[in-house]
């Protein structure tokens, strides 16, 4: 939405499918808000429109506490997006700016600081340090609300520099020190009867760890990405625990600093914000607006808080946009019932791309994976139900007596032949993959859509292996939402049984309603996601 009468209109009508593609600010107010924020709309005048909290923040607007504008879901537009940009936007939320500076940012994406300070600035309104000091920010404030861990450690776990930078940013983006944010939050569960929470590691820990609300927009499957994840579930490395629709997914992560172990609530009945009055929100934004799944976090190291959650985030897909994807896919006749027979439907990522990739080229069932973990894995410190091991790294899976294609793909991760971290070159890591002995295209194909977060994959012919110029796959009209394609056809049963998919689109282009005609025709369809289903 770039046009700004157009965002006035979603932000009267209280449009919650807007929360993070854009946020609004009150000049009169200095506060910046969220689409949805409950409060009375504010004149035409004095309202401004930015793309980023960041790039509100830099002009000198506070957070509004009412709708806490920086807890919205990701823009989706970042997941989409191949240029730099958008690959910046992905390392920014991984933490590389914390960790390695603009540089390190820079020489990852291969460009000069300048060039991507210039870049992100022109399209975002804030260059890379002052999108990672929002980052930083929300992580804060998220520790002082949830944790009793004192104000100087916490400042540090959250990535500040410095107490003062620290204090001051605070102050700059909520109007309030520290300590009178903690105060606020404790004031808030007193008046709700909550216990406090403590943050997991350490004496001043809680057995639940730092508990946390993931928002996501618009309707989510929960049910069918629960049913996905469980039937890949690593034992050791992964587990689901509970029955249907009270379930918990729980695992361990690797993380830059430590380890940690996440685990994510099966929501069992709808968890929605509470609504504006009935004539104060568009029909079109009337329905499922959105919500959260709850998660807890054990970290053994607090300075690995936003990147675990990114994570986490990127696992259950939770920066998608369903609004969009429904659009584009509801308008295709074959896939429009399966659309909407099932809403919000998502399609999953991965915690942990090099493990992903590890193993969908290891193939066979999870078990598989968990004789390499009890084998290669490093154990945890304590044993935590069914959570044993981390799994392990590419360089652990080096060694002569590590089976092939496992080997191949692990020497060319660990020497930096294939890269699959968060901002990666998404075509360039599928070709290295392809050309790998043992792996090829379609497993390629499929680890590009979930390691590396793809939505975009209908027209793997466009990497050099596609028909003539002109002619368009079939998935080409599902662009650029061809993942959410593969699961809708999958879950009807469309495509082969127990795999995502094993086959191209081709084949299973005679079985779509409305398709015969054209397989018929014999017209060109590019593979679409083709893997063992381990991963």
């Amino acid at each position: 939405m770039r046009d700004d009468d157009a965002r006035y209109e979603a932000v009267s009508s209280r449009d919650a499918r807007f929360d993070g593609e854009f946020f609004f600010a009150v000049v009169t107010t200095g506060i910046y808000c969220r689409p949805s924020c409950p409060a009375v709309t504010p004149k035409r005048v004095n309202v401004r429109f930015f793309v980023s909290a960041a790039a509100a923040q830099a002009a000198g607007f506070r957070a509004c506490r009412r709708c806490r504008p920086d807890a919205v879901p990701g823009s989706a537009e970042w997941n989409v997006r191949a240029d730099l940009v958008g690959r910046a936007m992905r390392f920014i939320g991984d933490g590389v700016v914390d960790r390695e500076g603009v540089g390190g940012l820079a020489r990852r994406l291969g460009y000069s600081a300048r060039q991507v300070q210039r870049q992100l600035t022109a399209e975002l309104g804030a260059g890379p340090v002052a999108l990672a000091r929002a980052r930083r920010a929300h992580a804060a404030r998220v520790l002082l609300q949830t944790t009793d861990l004192p104000v100087t450690e916490l400042a540090f776990a959250a990535g500040f520099a410095s107490i003062r930078q620290f204090n001051d940013t605070m102050r700059e983006i909520y109007a309030g020190t520290p300590s009178e944010l903690r105060a606020a939050a404790a004031g808030r569960r007193g008046r709700a009867g909550a216990p406090s929470r403590g943050v997991g590691g350490g004496s001043r820990s809680a057995p639940g760890g730092i508990a946390l609300r993931l928002a996501y927009r618009g309707p989510y499957a929960t049910a069918e990405i629960f049913d996905f994840l469980q039937v890949r579930a690593v034992p050791g490395v992964e587990e689901v625990r509970g029955s249907h629709g009270t379930r918990t997914y729980r695992r361990t992560l690797r993380l830059t600093y430590g380890s940690g172990i996440a685990e994510v609530d099966e929501p069992t009945g709808p968890r929605t914000r509470k609504r504006p009055p009935a004539g104060l929100v568009c029909p079109a934004a009337r329905g499922a607006d959105g919500g959260w799944l709850e998660c807890r976090l054990r970290l053994t190291d607090l300075r690995d808080l936003s990147t675990a959650v990114q994570r986490i985030r990127r696992l259950f897909d939770l920066d998608a946009d369903p609004y969009a994807v429904a659009e584009r896919l509801g308008a295709d006749p074959a896939l429009g019932p399966l659309v909407a027979a099932r809403p919000g439907l998502r399609s999953p990522g991965a915690a942990d791309p090099e493990e992903l990739a590890v193993r969908i080229v290891l193939g066979g069932p999870p078990e598989r994976a968990a004789e390499l973990v009890r084998a290669y894995g490093k154990p945890l410190d304590a044993v935590d139900g069914g959570l044993t091991h981390l799994f392990p790294t590419p360089g652990e899976l080096t060694g002569e007596e590590v089976a092939e294609p496992v080997r191949t793909l692990c020497t060319a991760l660990a020497d930096g032949t294939v890269v699959l971290d968060a901002g990666a070159d998404r075509y360039a890591a599928e070709r290295a993959l392809a050309a790998l002995p043992g792996v090829g295209a379609k497993a390629a194909a499929y680890i590009r859509m979930r390691a590396l977060g793809d939505p975009d994959i209908g027209d793997i012919g466009d990497s050099g292996e596609g028909g003539p110029a002109g002619e368009r796959a079939v998935a080409g009209a599902w662009r650029p939402w061809g993942a959410y394609a593969v699961h809708h056809l999958w879950r009807a049963g469309l495509l082969p049984a127990g795999e995502l998919s094993v086959g191209e689109l081709s084949g299973c282009a005679g079985a779509l309603p409305g398709r015969a005609e054209e397989a018929g025709r014999g017209r060109e369809a590019a593979p679409v996601a083709v893997a063992a289903p381990v991963g």
